[in-house]
């Protein structure tokens, strides 16, 4: 019997804790996310600081151990000890029983422990619930994930299983001490046959966005390392605030997933806004860009390469997302699968749960179509740039509307439409091209033919070509200074899916104004970091950075050139000019006296990372409140008025913002606005 007939008999009710609503819609009046925890009894918080030293120790020891299997398994053991600690020092236990939960998690942590000292990891084999952990590149730190692992699993036996990756609700209070509560004793909405559930935390509430995407990402990557997975039949689930994620991962990492099941949530920023929170949105023309990044409805015709099956209870004010993404596959040529449970709000209809799992299950024998005859791809930005063989490598103009269409005519030559795209290039894995590998390839782009070489003979193939002044040429594009590239893009956010180093000046400001707002900045971004992302932002001061940071790490430097002294040692490689009289950007010049910059740009000591200035995340406490308004806010520069105090959306008043181009140059103002 399948775990999911006990839930649908039980009648499939999704729970989350959700207070958004239009009384958060007022942003000098933000309540706190997550909200302050209760007080702990003083002989209570004793106990648990005696526990959590026990484990701290064996966790030392552990790490220190010679055996690089124990070293690999500690972050299991860790999770523990993170959950209460963290619990304990941020005032994040929000109701008395979650005192008796932590005694638990410490009991459970400490036998981990003691069994891994001794060479033993029983729950690395186990069936049933799981909880396990890894350590994050983005900051160091410890993230937990829950699995539900089948009964039929055998970690030596030569069956690979199908995985789905189930994306959690809304909930306010999950801190990691909730999350693994939850995934010890709960197996979720859907547990199907001889598959296994992963169930990523996301680094909290933030819609499996920014850092909580690269945490679904490195979860199942671990995951994948550690047990028996069939790469082709993983797919991404979730409902409500899952949904949402769920929409964004099938959009976004379409050739993934053998299938995407969403469920309410939301699937773009300003009409859910409007629908679901009242709220009249009123972007500035940069973050009306920037909505790209995260409004599916705009990249719905890469659900082309995911079948998809959404669902919506009928009296659900969340169906919108559904609704509106089956217009937007509709002006796709594509008829959108929505199946709604009848008469029913937010939640799983028992008959609709299942008529979903049977569609799952069937879609599932099937699998992933790894080597597609046709691809289509469309996208905003670099960062999602790669359809199942083909990559867009270079783009005319970011946040505008990029696309390629491929089709393989026959065994000698493709056919390939693009719209603002500049780059392209072609991989086959070896055994997979089915392209003749005794001729050249001609491609047809966009009308005029190119020839590209020929197979190699274990049948892969990898080709290039670049539009050169309104022709299309065989090969990569030359090198010829900087140049947009996947994942060295921008906007400012982007920063912060990669290991990052805030980097502490340790002169002092030329003017006092702006030393005081750069301190203040720091100061918030290293808080909300820890608040909103669930980790320790690292931070250093500018005299102690390595050549080692400089290498792996993005550096956001605080401060100006005079106080900071990394800065100093690029200031003058930036399109931006910053001194003691003024910043300068093109013709506009704005007195440093009161302003402060704010950008992103490829680090001059190492072109392969960001720089960032003055900057964390970019939205702030009012987007905490909705997570459809969790987007990006700066584009990749702005010169800030500090006459204006910081406040829940903007770090001060924003006297001029822009993008760079694909060179990262100055635009002219004249094309932004």
């Amino acid at each position: 019997m399948r775990l999911v007939a006990f839930f649908l008999a039980v009648g499939c009710l999704v729970t989350v804790a959700r207070a958004d609503g239009p009384g958060d819609n007022v942003p000098n009046k933000v309540r706190p996310i997550p909200k302050p925890g209760i007080e702990v009894p003083a002989e209570r918080a004793e106990s648990l600081e005696k526990k959590l030293a026990e484990l701290g120790d064996a966790l030392a020891k552990l790490k220190s151990s010679d055996d690089q299997k124990i070293r690999d398994l500690t972050s299991d053991v860790e999770i523990y000890h993170k959950a209460v600690s963290d619990a304990l020092k941020f005032n994040e236990f929000f109701e008395p029983k979650e005192l008796d939960v932590a005694d638990k998690l410490l009991a459970e942590g400490q036998a981990r422990a003691e069994q891994l000292a001794a060479g033993k990891s029983p729950w690395a084999t186990a069936t049933g619930l799981v909880v396990r952990g890894y350590v994050s590149r983005i900051d160091g730190s410890v993230q937990p994930y829950g699995l539900v692992v089948p009964e039929s699993y055998e970690p030596q036996g030569q069956l690979r299983h199908r995985l789905d990756v189930w994306f959690h609700g809304r909930d306010e209070q999950l801190s990691e001490l909730n999350f693994l509560q939850g995934r010890r004793t709960q197996v979720g909405q859907f547990a199907p046959r001889d598959t296994l559930v992963l169930h990523p935390y996301g680094r909290f509430c933030n819609a499996f966005k920014f850092a909580g995407e690269v945490d679904v990402l490195e979860a199942l990557a671990d995951v994948e390392k550690r047990y028996r997975i069939d790469p082709e039949v993983i797919s991404v689930r979730g409902f409500s605030m899952g949904g949402a994620a769920c929409w964004h991962f099938a959009v976004h990492y379409a050739e993934r997933w053998f299938a995407a099941n969403p469920g309410a949530g939301f699937s773009e920023t300003p009409a859910f806004l409007n629908h679901f929170q009242k709220e009249t949105a009123m972007p500035t023309w940069f973050e009306q860009k920037l909505f790209h990044l995260y409004d599916c409805t705009d990249w719905a015709p890469n659900l082309f390469h995911c079948p998809t099956v959404a669902y919506s209870g009928e009296k659900d004010v969340q169906k919108q997302a559904a609704d509106v993404m089956d217009k937007a596959l509709a002006d796709a040529g594509i008829r959108l699968r929505h199946v709604i449970g009848p008469g029913t709000g937010h939640s799983y209809h028992p008959a609709s749960a299942a008529e979903v799992e049977r569609s799952m299950d069937s879609i599932a024998e099937i699998g992933r179509d790894r080597n597609p005859t046709a691809v289509h791809l469309l996208t905003y930005t670099l960062k999602y740039n790669q359809m199942s063989w083909v990559t867009i490598e270079g783009i005319s103009e970011h946040w505008e509307r990029s696309a390629v269409e491929v089709v393989l005519a026959d065994t000698s030559s493709l056919d390939v439409n693009t719209e603002n795209v500049t780059d392209l290039a072609f991989d086959f894995p070896p055994g997979w091209c089915p392209l003749d590998v005794d001729q050249p390839v001609s491609a047809f782009v966009d009308n005029q033919e190119v020839l590209l070489p020929q197979p190699l003979s274990d049948r892969s193939w990898h080709a290039q070509l670049h539009l050169d002044d309104g022709k299309w040429e065989p090969g990569a594009r030359k090198q010829a200074g900087l140049r947009k590239r996947h994942n060295l893009q921008g906007p400012i956010d982007d920063a912060f899916m990669e290991r990052f180093l805030f980097v502490k000046p340790s002169g002092k400001a030329v003017h006092e104004t702006v030393g005081k707002w750069s301190e203040g900045e720091l100061d918030r971004a290293v808080n909300e970091w820890r608040r909103q992302f669930r980790g320790v932002a690292p931070v250093k001061n500018d005299a102690d950075v390595t050549d080692e940071d400089i290498a792996q790490s993005n550096l956001v430097l605080w401060g100006d050139p005079t106080s900071n002294s990394i800065l100093a040692k690029i200031a003058d490689k930036l399109p931006i000019t910053w001194n003691k009289n003024n910043i300068e950007v093109g013709d506009q010049s704005f007195p440093a006296k009161g302003h402060a910059l704010i950008l992103i740009f490829p680090n001059p000591l190492n072109p392969d990372r960001y720089v960032v200035l003055n900057s964390g995340f970019t939205y702030r406490e009012y987007a905490y409140l909705n997570n459809a308004r969790q987007v990006p806010k700066l584009p990749d520069w702005a010169v800030i008025d500090l006459s204006t105090p910081p406040n829940s959306l903007w770090p001060g008043k924003v006297a001029a913002a822009g993008f760079f181009d694909e060179s990262w140059k100055l635009k002219p103002p004249a094309e932004d606005d």
